[in-house]
């Protein structure tokens, strides 16, 4: 499986213009010859295409600097000099492209095959023919080509997926990754095995496809910048839905309200956008409670808790068993025509409030 590496920093260069030419024109049985010393050729551009055959930006890190190519020179009778050759780099859908120096966003890369120029090359310069006239019928002036852009940029790719996988370490995204699609992220007993975000399709009846993104677990404080989740936060802004993943009997015996709420306050203080998304509440590892009137009793103090109407209601699943994925699968997919979810106003989110029964 390819390592994401999402973010890196390059060196461009636009290449320079070609300088303009001197020359007059001398032929036989042309008494009147005159300048015709022609213009010099525009520098490449350095150019960025989307490419969504790419899901990483390693290969910039290994060649960091790009230097398109420079103009040729003007020429006689009137010739341009040919141009240089553009750098084309392909990136992934989801790059952002900073100026790293001014922080200006250069460009957004989201569709297939977009095309932005990120340095612009240099004009070429002006031959002597362009400065004829009948008072100055024999000109000797002509200019340099000018230098192209050079911008130190940053490249930072936010992943861009159908559905976001989020909730605490240990919480079983992983194995529901697994569990609906070919994907192989690192699963363990401990947490923070998810390390980087990962990307996985989960194919569908009749042709449908769901891009799923697994985000390493979040963790109390982590829009401030605790554990492994801030780097991570900005991947999930893109997507369209989230499933909130919510483990059903936790090793340390945690309460699954509590777990909640803390993700919820944690979507809430990194963005507003954010956290009012659409969004599937998934109790997994079932299996791990047999009863199951202990488990209807886990769900109904969860929703009363927090005032949970019916279409709300957490969705029970066993990742490791893959009991009930598909159910999840089918919801995720008619939650994707949905703006937003019902019910949750981010004011009170966003000022530590819980939907507490009174």
């Amino acid at each position: 499986m390819t390592v994401l590496i999402d973010q890196a920093t390059i060196f461009v260069r636009a290449g320079k213009g070609g300088n303009g030419s001197v020359s007059f024109r001398r032929e036989k049985y042309i008494p009147k010859g005159g300048p015709d010393g022609g213009n010099g050729g525009g520098g490449g551009d350095v150019v960025v295409v989307g490419d969504p055959q790419m899901d990483t930006l390693v290969s910039f890190t290994a060649k960091p600097h790009y230097r398109a190519g420079n103009g040729q020179p003007g020429a006689g009778k009137g010739m341009t000099g040919a141009d240089g050759e553009d750098v084309v780099l392909h990136v992934p859908l989801g790059t952002l492209i900073y100026d790293r120096d001014s922080g200006e966003l250069l460009a957004d890369v989201a569709e297939r095959g977009q095309r932005e120029v990120i340095a612009c090359g240099g004009a070429g310069g002006l031959g002597n023919e362009h400065f004829k006239s009948a008072t100055n019928q024999t000109p000797r002036q002509w200019t340099p080509g000018e230098p192209g852009e050079e911008k130190t940029i940053r490249l930072e790719l936010k992943l861009i997926a159908d559905v976001g996988l989020i909730g605490l370490p240990n919480a079983g995204k992983s194995t529901l990754l697994r569990a609906v699609s070919r994907a192989t992220p690192k699963v363990a007993d401990y947490p923070f095995t998810t390390l980087q975000p990962n990307l996985g399709i989960a194919e569908l009846s009749g042709e449908r496809r769901l891009v799923f993104a697994d985000i390493p677990g979040l963790v109390e404080g982590a829009a401030r910048g605790a554990g492994l989740g801030h780097d991570f936060l900005r991947h999930i802004e893109r997507t369209k839905i989230l499933v909130h993943l919510i483990d059903m009997a936790p090793i340390d015996g945690g309460d699954p309200v509590r777990s909640y709420e803390l993700i919820r306050r944690e979507l809430f203080e990194y963005s507003v956008t954010l956290a009012e998304k659409p969004e599937v509440i998934v109790f997994n590892k079932v299996d791990l409670v047999p009863d199951e009137c202990e488990r209807a009793e886990l769900v109904r103090r969860f929703c009363n808790h927090l005032k949970l109407g019916d279409e709300e209601r957490p969705l029970l699943i066993s990742a490791a068993a893959k009991k009930g994925t598909q159910d999840l699968l089918e919801l995720c997919w008619k939650s994707l025509g949905k703006s937003k979810r019902p019910g949750w106003a981010g004011a009170g989110w966003a000022a530590g409030e819980s939907r507490r029964a009174d």
